[in-house]
């Protein structure tokens, strides 16, 4: 079940950042960015603040996934 969740919040994380950095991608790759940046998010959101919860988790998400999508081309893609 939580692997489910991850895909799911994973998703509309992936959805929201790419709309707020204005990156077009097509389905797939906006939920493995989603996914990804709910992992780091997650990681960081629970190093910096001891918050939990659903509502937490996908703003880590949210931040984790525009984190990725701002280092990917500056770093990743070289």
């Amino acid at each position: 079940m939580p692997i489910l969740a991850l895909v799911i919040i994973g998703a509309a994380a992936g959805f929201l950042a790419t709309r707020l950095m204005r990156l077009q991608t097509d389905v797939p790759t906006t939920v493995v960015i989603g996914v990804a940046g709910a992992l780091i998010g997650g990681l960081v959101l629970r190093f910096l603040v001891t918050v939990t919860g659903l509502a937490a988790g996908f703003v880590g998400a949210v931040i984790g996934a525009v984190l990725l999508i701002w280092a990917w081309p500056r770093y990743i893609s070289k």
